[in-house]
């Protein structure tokens, strides 16, 4: 079963972290990942840019309306995201949790099955 884990922090939090900070949970972070990936059930990874270089589009009445940022109503933004392939909830649970142990912020790790998944094509 695919599940998509959300990666949820205050952005001005993460964004204040000195670039050593920055650089040592990035790598903390890789190092379970590349576990998971190493065992075949690790797929696409990304890390945001901050809300501020967001836009939205949201359906209107007549035209679809784009907005500055992403307007969330939440102290937390969506920062990232990690697909994995795993056979159950309790070992998607377990890689939300790890990632949780070596990350120094609060936030939150959403996990949620995929309905849909399409790995596209690398982009080089």
């Amino acid at each position: 079963m695919l599940y998509a884990v959300l990666c949820y922090d205050a952005e001005s939090e993460v964004n204040a972290w000195s670039k050593e900070l920055d650089a040592k949970v990035m790598a903390d972070l890789g190092a379970v990942n590349q576990r998971y990936a190493e065992a075949g059930k690790l797929g696409p990874v990304a890390r945001l840019m901050p809300t501020t270089a967001a836009v939205t589009v949201r359906k209107g009445v007549t035209d679809d309306i784009v907005m500055d940022g992403p307007f969330a109503e939440t102290k937390e933004q969506f920062l990232g995201f990690f697909v994995l392939d795993v056979e159950t909830l309790e070992e998607a649970i377990t890689f939300a949790r790890e990632l949780s142990a070596v990350n120094p912020a609060n936030g939150t790790y959403e996990v949620r099955p995929l309905q849909y998944f399409n790995p596209g094509v690398p982009i080089t």
